[in-house]
């Protein structure tokens, strides 16, 4: 691969460390590298979700993101505590105050509310190297926020995010150049640990396969074209290290979407309640497309069945002939995937995503139906009021029967207690 044709820029990913709980032990006066602390969606019910856990948590106990409330252990050093979303925001608000004393406002990407790139092209000479700014930022963040963070540096928003997920994370702060590639990114097996590759796209490569990036990198281009259109060509030049995304732009184009994913506060017995869920779910994942302007034609519904029936469930898409953002479409479309594919079980967890996005004015050249143009239009209207008078401001029945869980959420802040 001849680098020289590709943009060689200076990128910092920066990454605070188990942010929530992070966060959480600050406010408690302890140490969040020493502390054993875990944030749990709700800490009066035992299969609660542990949204953060502390690095010792994680190392001692094997406590993670995802771990439930009954595995953690009964021990005297643990501490658990709700989240306080509402305050977690804003100290990310501060933190990314902080970026602004380095760099522009426009050269500063926040992913997540703990993650953010930064670019640092042009500011070099006022604070130093890629190294020396990451150093600066680093420090600034410990010593007014008590917070540790890691900070990856490469030509691109992909290495940067490579190189702090794969060194950075141990070392405090690391730098990758494209000659770094074969030797630190292609040895990267599983294929999943690769940003931007999700575990279905893993296996369909395994099939072919391809079980390390290396071994991605090395296959023939024009077959990862064949099987995978655009998101071939973007999977091949990644495996090289080379993204030409601009700060602020997605890393994986032909990977866009819009998805909502809920796990219910209770076990759904009932397939009427199950539907009604469903509905509130599209609605949002609906907005959300609205929101940027754009609609999709591939929807997806997926079924989580609960612990007490031994877990499994289904993941299934439909792709429809015009693209759409609108609710009642995207509800029809997983009322069929439901019907198709519901085994009667009690269900825990519901997804709903639309993918396949195109831009919404696409929407308006196939609209065949007289009604279709008043029901994009009300879903416009229905986002405005919410939008100024708050999520519960206009709410659809089903979410005033005892199955709707849309009014609790609309209480809380990123979906968790504030």
């Amino acid at each position: 691969m001849d680098y020289s044709q590709f943009p060689y820029e200076r990128i910092l990913c920066v990454d605070m460390k188990s942010f929530y709980a992070s966060c959480s032990a600050v406010m408690l006066g302890l140490d969040p590298l020493t502390c054993y602390l875990a944030v749990v969606g709700d800490t009066e019910r035992s299969g609660s979700i542990v949204l953060a856990a502390s690095p010792k948590m994680k190392e001692e106990f094997g406590i993670k993101t995802g771990s439930r409330l009954f595995e953690v252990p009964k021990d005297p050093r643990i501490q658990l505590v709700n989240p306080k979303m509402a305050t977690y925001v804003r100290i990310s608000t501060e933190i990314t105050k902080v970026f602004h004393r380095y760099v522009p406002k426009e050269a500063i990407h926040t992913y997540s509310i703990d993650e953010s790139f930064l670019k640092v092209d042009g500011v070099e000479n006022l604070w130093g190297d890629a190294v020396t700014i990451a150093q600066k930022i680093r420090s600034d963040i410990q010593t007014e926020f008590g917070l540790p963070c890691a900070i990856g540096i490469g030509p691109n928003m992909l290495l940067s995010k490579l190189c702090l997920d794969l060194e950075a994370k141990k070392k405090g702060i690391a730098e990758w150049t494209f000659d770094d590639v074969e030797t630190k990114l292609w040895p990267l097996s599983p294929l999943s640990k690769m940003w931007g590759i999700g575990s279905r796209v893993e296996r369909t490569l395994n099939r072919m396969g391809i079980f390390s990036v290396g071994q991605l990198a090395n296959y023939p281009l024009e077959l990862l074209e064949k099987k995978f259109g655009v998101m071939g060509n973007q999977l091949y030049y990644h495996a090289h290290g080379v993204d030409l995304s601009n700060i602020g732009a997605p890393i994986m184009e032909g990977q866009i979407s819009f998805g909502k994913s809920q796990i219910l506060l209770r076990d759904y017995p009932d397939p009427t309640e199950v539907k009604h869920v469903i509905l509130e779910i599209c609605e949002e994942v609906g907005r959300r497309a609205r929101q940027h302007g754009k609609a999709g034609r591939t929807v997806s519904l997926g079924i989580g069945y609960s612990k007490d029936e031994f877990g499994g469930g289904f993941h299934r898409s439909r792709t429809v002939d015009d693209p759409t953002n609108i609710t009642i479409d995207l509800y029809n479309v997983c009322l069929k995937l439901f019907e198709e594919h519901y085994q009667g079980k009690t269900v825990r967890k519901i997804s709903v995503t639309l993918s396949n996005i195109v831009e919404d004015n696409e929407l308006q050249l196939n609209l065949f139906s007289s009604k279709k143009p008043k029901q994009r239009a009300l879903g416009y209207t229905m986002d405005a009021i919410r939008a100024k008078y708050g999520s519960a401001a206009i709410l659809r029945a089903v979410s005033y029967t005892d199955a709707g869980t849309a009014r609790h959420r609309s209480k809380l802040v990123g979906g968790h207690k504030s």
